[in-house]
């Protein structure tokens, strides 16, 4: 699953799942990441305002970050 959508919901169960397939805690995850456990819980709830460094420490675990990405434009803005 790549992330392409920056709902905080979505961001919440890429990681989840990927927590969840690696077979670690809420807990291991917090410490790989050197972030508080309820930082991983709130992530994976989809709080949506959480730090990016925070949660970017969280993402790296499983290779990924957050970035900037063009954002589609709208029909009347050709």
């Amino acid at each position: 699953m790549d992330i392409v959508d920056e709902s905080p919901r979505t961001i919440g169960a890429f990681v989840r799942e990927r927590r969840q397939a690696a077979k670690l805690t809420q807990r291991e995850l917090a410490e790989l990441a050197e972030v508080g456990t309820r930082l991983v819980s709130d992530l994976e709830r989809g709080k949506p305002t959480l730090r990016m460094d925070a949660v970017n420490r969280v993402l790296q675990v499983f290779g990924r970050m957050l970035a900037p990405i063009e954002a589609p434009r709208a029909k009347d803005d050709r």
